[in-house]
């Protein structure tokens, strides 16, 4: 008995004493095998899986390295050390059917591995380290690129990596589709309780320099989404800067991302490259404000919320939203300004000098000889994005300052097709309505609408600092316009533009010194050579333009004083910017000599000539009849015409014709 409880005792230390030499065997080997022997299958079982080729070139070691214990050990199991792989020179190359290269290298390619994680078919690893990382992102015009990752087929197996850490190394970008070629290049930061890593970036984007830097974390939590990624930055895109610190939340499905965010360029059109967002050309502009966005597959939304700043000397602020859809995202928000600058919207129809436009880097194209910009619309943008964006100005300032203020408008663009609806202003102590189609979604000629109407305009406010005009009665301007025209730039749409414009002022006065004040030198020259340089009393003056094919020619024009009664016949071609219109003076009496003479009014919108009784005056810049072809009735007769009184309309019964509605037949058509 005591021989077979001996046997028995004997077999089961043998069999426990297997089973302890089993592992430590296995430790052994685990520990002194050459690991250099796997490589090539290693390699080749990583090009499997990524499609692409991976060759481990350098040393393979494992090691066995106990991992930080929780706050409260729960079991044996966090005791036990785990295996640390380490792997020299590891090299990833380009997928088929892009030229050879390395995609990304690394002189070191370190982690650990839970060892019981894998009974449940699942790859835990709590850190993936990189050393001097080398990264060559390639893009092909044709869209084919090396960083996405073959989709593979579902597999029992699952992988966790909690972080990536990463410390000095180059980040190469060569894009033929946004012709990018820049370099980002990475270093540690030691003693910085924010970030771990700064960088550098150099390069070129369309031609235009890059330059930029900035820090960034060093650990990138993928999968602690409360843990944030600090981010700052300060780049200079072409002639766009950006500056902005905030934090990236889950970068593993990039979920949020928290900027203050300040961006500045020579026009916010040039945002268009970086961002795919349509906004006008502008003056010089600078903002401020908090960029949240929140990112999904087709669905990603973006708030740029409460930002001030300025545009060219006007000043803004407002919030503005992007949500991506389909088949084009829709931009939202509000924008206002307290003091608008009017040479600010300038840029916006290519009306500023060519030294301004390459400041804001388009083309010079404006023709010495030309009033009307010829710089064309980017319609091919138009269909890009949908838009229902809302604009206020309290005040409109000139240089010499006109009483325009509440400016009030609506930017939907749908499709391509541009609509202010409205459009209106408050303008010296009265009203301009107005409404405008612009039509793009040919990519191509814009065909564009204009319907406005203005209402008691009072000329007392126009310049209430002229001593003359105190005494003054000042009566008040009713206008409309209704245009329509095709063309891809103002120059264009106006050459070939039809419809009508229709004013009336009633009981006023006329003022050399008024119009001196307001810049416009031909009326200025009219009147003084028609009356001297005494204020004049005007009884009515009314007009009625027709337009057709860019020629629009006087209907009915006509100029009633106490002195006398002046009528005006002829045109002004907008196609060629030709003037042709004849003033005659018919005289109340003999006291005033010249206004037995006509007086003509030739030449082109940028140099007008005068021509009083045969004598040629020659004339620079501005004139009333230039901003008058420019559809805008308001801004071109309310100079001229100085007009006061309560009393009644003494133009009614002589102009009632002028009262009617103007027409214009649909943009493209010609009317009869």
């Amino acid at each position: 008995m005591a021989h077979t409880i001996s046997r028995r005792a004997k077999i089961s230390l043998a069999v426990l004493g297997f089973l302890v030499a089993i592992p430590a065997v296995a430790l052994v080997i685990l520990l002194n095998y050459d690991w250099n022997r796997a490589r090539p299958w290693l390699g080749a079982r990583a090009t499997e899986a990524l499609q692409r080729p991976v060759q481990l070139r350098g040393n393979l070691s494992l090691t066995w390295q106990k991992q930080p214990l929780p706050q409260q050990a729960r079991s044996w199991r966090d005791h036990i050390p785990w295996p640390h792989l380490v792997a020299q020179d590891v090299h990833v190359g380009n997928p088929a059917g892009l030229p050879q290269g390395d995609t990304a290298a690394a002189q070191s390619l370190a982690f650990s591995l839970s060892p019981f994680a894998l009974l449940g078919r699942k790859i835990a690893i709590p850190e993936l380290r990189f050393d001097q990382p080398q990264l060559a992102l390639l893009r092909q015009a044709d869209g084919k690129n090396n960083w996405t990752l073959p989709k593979r087929p579902p597999s029992e197996w699952r992988m966790e990596l909690d972080r990536v850490v990463f410390t000095r190394g180059t980040i190469k970008l060569d894009d033929a589709q946004q012709d990018i070629a820049a370099t980002a290049h990475v270093d540690t930061l030691d003693n910085d309780p924010r970030y771990g890593v700064q960088w550098t970036l150099a390069g070129k984007w369309n031609k235009q320099d890059i330059r930029g830097k900035g820090k960034t974390g060093a650990v990138l939590a993928l999968r602690d989404t409360a843990l944030p990624f600090p981010i700052q930055a300060d780049a200079k895109v072409g002639l766009v800067s950006v500056a902005a610190q905030g934090t990236l939340t889950n970068p593993a499905q990039l979920a949020a991302i928290d900027l203050q965010l300040k961006v500045g360029g020579a026009s916010a059109a040039r945002l268009y490259a970086l961002t795919g967002l349509l906004l006008p050309e502008t003056p010089p502009f600078t903002t401020a404000g908090r960029l949240s966005g929140h990112l999904a597959e087709g669905a990603s939304q973006w708030t740029y919320e409460k930002f001030t700043g300025r545009v060219g000397d006007s000043d803004i602020a407002g919030t503005l939203s992007f949500q991506q859809r389909q088949p084009r995202g829709l931009l939202t928000g509000s924008v206002h300004s307290r003091l608008l600058q009017f040479t600010d919207l300038g840029p916006l129809i290519g009306a500023d000098s060519n030294a301004r436009k390459e400041e804001r880097g388009v083309a010079a194209v404006q023709p010495a000889g030309k009033l009307l910009p010829v710089e064309t619309f980017k319609t091919e943008r138009w269909t890009a994005i949908d838009a229902d964006v809302s604009f206020r100005a309290e005040r409109i300032v000139r240089t010499k300052e006109l009483p325009l203020s509440k400016l009030q408008t609506e930017f939907h663009l749908k499709d391509g097709v541009l609509r202010l609806t409205p459009l209106n202003f408050e303008f010296a102590g009265g009203q301009v309505a107005s409404k405008a189609t612009l039509d793009g979604s040919s990519g191509q000629a814009v065909a564009a609408t204009l319907d406005a109407t203005a209402r008691h305009i009072k000329l007392r406010q126009l310049l209430p600092k002229l001593p003359e005009l105190k005494q003054a009665t000042i009566g008040e301007i009713n206008a409309a316009a209704k245009l329509t025209a095709t063309g891809n730039s103002v120059s264009t749409m106006l050459a070939h533009s039809n419809g009508e414009l229709k004013t009336l002022v009633n009981d006023g006065t006329v003022s050399k010194l008024l119009l001196e004040q307001m810049g416009l030198n031909i009326g200025n020259i009219v009147l003084t050579k028609l009356f001297g340089d005494k204020p004049v009393h005007l009884n009515c003056l009314a007009g009625d333009f027709g337009v057709r094919d860019g020629l629009a020619q006087t209907r009915y024009f006509i100029a009633d004083t106490e002195d006398a009664t002046v009528r005006i016949n002829g045109a002004v071609n907008l196609a060629s910017e030709k003037i042709d219109l004849t003033l005659k003076p018919e005289s109340k009496g003999l006291r005033i000599i010249s206004l037995r003479a006509p007086i003509y009014v030739r030449g082109s919108l940028k140099q007008p000539d005068v021509d009083i009784d045969k004598g040629v005056i020659a004339m620079r810049a501005g004139g009333a009849l230039a901003l008058g072809a420019l559809a805008a009735p308001v801004a071109a007769l309310a100079p001229l015409i100085s007009a006061g009184g309560e009393g009644d309309n003494q133009c009614a019964a002589l102009l009632a014709a002028a009262r009617e509605k103007p027409k214009a037949p649909p943009p493209g058509k010609t009317q009869r």
